[in-house]
Order: structure tokens, then sequence, then C-alpha cells
């Protein structure tokens, strides 16, 4: 059966910051003793406030052991809450000093694979005008940084939110238009050839985003009217560096990226571009943030950053 779990108004209006350090204490320690050590309670004191933690959350979140208090699976979820709260509110503390300090400052931003070089060079620019700022970058996918969008977890991410059921929840600038490459390693049996089809490539085994995703479904786009059966054996992933492991590793291999990041991978040698002319286009990259959030001084300062981003997006 299913146990109750107390309403949010109850949990908030019962927990207590000393009671969070607490957990996290049990976790670090094992032992109520040590852990009461650390938060400046006495042992009494300590079981009283983990029984007081307990009924608040309506969960047994510890059980005695031979080797000490181990944490149940609903207590390594509260835990790991618990440290996320703390981070916060010391991220909050750097903030307040860096804007009383009239410098400083923190930054969390996220990013898709493909849009890295454009947040980059974007964030270089803006850290030669703040040196002091404080920067997160979360890559991933546009619909988990949407998610921690609405979590508050990012102040802005450049990503899309034509993928979210409810893009009226974000403001959004188009700031990029992606352009699309197919890469290999350096050593791929077609890197001299002056021209390919798709065709040429229809039987290798391709590193690709998951399904659904927009650049995965432009590739089946391209193979649909170049009427070639998509293929069957396929690599997934949302990650450059896996990307390029597999690229390197395995010279047949081949990879879909967007002409930024290929770029780069080539200036550097660790990739070629094979001369396969795209027909699809991707959507604009947006700098996207929370509709109604508020935003603070350097989140502006990275938004105009984009200021003066001509009408074609190049």
């Amino acid at each position: 059966m299913m146990q109750d779990i107390p309403s949010l108004s109850s949990i908030t209006s019962r927990l207590h910051l000393k009671q969070l350090r607490l957990l996290t204490a049990l976790a670090d320690h094992g032992s109520l003793l040590k852990a009461a050590e650390q938060v400046a309670l006495t042992q009494p004191g300590a079981s009283k406030a983990l029984q007081e933690i307990e009924t608040t959350l309506g969960a047994k979140l510890f059980v005695r052991t031979n080797r000490g208090l181990e944490a149940t699976d609903l207590g390594h979820c509260v835990i790991r809450y618990a440290r996320l709260i703390q981070t916060d509110l010391a991220h909050l503390r750097e903030d307040m000093i860096g804007i009383l300090q009239g410098h400083g400052g923190r930054l969390a931003l996220g990013v898709i694979m493909g849009a890295v070089p454009l947040l980059t060079d974007a964030l270089t620019r803006l850290l030669e005008k703040r040196p002091a700022l404080s920067v997160e970058i979360v890559e991933d996918t546009s619909a988990r940084l949407l998610r921690m969008l609405d979590q508050g977890r990012l102040d802005m991410a450049i990503c899309r939110t034509s993928i979210s059921q409810q893009p009226h929840l974000y403001d959004s600038i188009n700031i990029h238009n992606e352009k699309l490459a197919v890469v290999a390693n350096i050593h791929h049996p077609l890197a001299q050839q002056q021209t390919l089809q798709l065709s040429d490539l229809a039987d290798s085994r391709w590193v690709v985003y998951s399904a659904n995703m927009p650049m995965r479904l432009l590739l089946e786009r391209e193979f649909h009217e170049a009427n070639l059966r998509f293929p069957l054996h396929l690599l997934e992933t949302t990650s450059a560096f896996t990307t390029l492991s597999l690229l390197q590793r395995n010279p047949s291999f081949v990879a879909l990226m967007s002409v930024d990041v290929a770029q780069f991978c080539t200036r550097f040698g660790m990739t070629t571009i094979l001369p396969l002319p795209l027909q699809s286009r991707s959507e604009p990259y947006q700098l996207v943030t929370r509709h109604g959030s508020m935003r603070s001084s350097v989140a502006q300062l990275f938004i105009d950053e984009f200021a003066e981003v001509p009408p074609e997006l190049a």
C-alpha cells in the first residue's frame, strides 16, 4: 500500500533548515552521535529532531543496522534534496555578496550541444566585463533544460521551446540559425571524396540524437526524401564527448552535428566534415527564460550580448 505524503504546505511550515543539515550529516557519518556533534546538538536532541523530520515527511528515512544508520530509498531521495537546498542557499549568499560589492554574482546557464560554441563566445565576452562572475553551465537536451528552467535551476538556456507542449510558458529570442554537417574520423574511407550522396552513407553506422529530437528528425527526413531506409543499427547519445569518442575509435562511423561544433572539432584535427550537402534546415537556437521571471543584472548582461544579432541570424 502506498503511504500518504503530507501536503507541501504542511512540510514547508514544519521543516527547518537545521533539520536538513542533520539529514546530510547523518548521510555522511551514518552515526547519530557524530551527526549531532556536526550540527551542535546533543545525541538525544538529534534523535528527537530525526523523529520530527520523519513525522513531518510521513516517511521512515533511516534504519538501524550493524553498520550504523542507513538511509531508506525515501531517505536517499530526501537527502538529495536537502543537499540541493543547502547548495542553493550557499549560492544565494554568493549572489548577495556579489551584488553588495557591485561586481561578481552568479549565473546558471543551460545549453544544447550544438550551441556550445555560441554560448562560450558570448560568455567569454561577458567575463571580460565581469571577471568575478561565477557561472554554472549545464549541457543537456531542450526538454531537460526547459524542465530545469521550470524548477528555477537555470537563469536561462540556449535551446528550443518548440519541443514543449506549453511554449507560452517561456520568453524566447531567436539568436542563431543552426546549420548541420556530417562528420567522421579523419581516416574515414570516404573522407577524401570531393562530393558524396546520402546513399554513399546509407549502410554506415550513425551516431545520432535520441528519437523525436529535432536533429534526429531532420536526419530521418533526409533519408525519407532520398528514398532511403533509415539506418536500423544506431548509436544514440546527447553527449558531444561520447560522439567524438565513438568517431575517434571507429573510423567507419559517421554523425550529424551542428556546423559550429563540427568546425571546432575539425579545427583541432579530431574529425573531418564529409562533403555531403544537406537539404534540411534546423530551427533557430533560442535564448530562453521563464515567462514573467525576474532577471538579475548579470542575466540581463548575458542577454545583451545577443542584442545586436542581425535579422538573418548569421
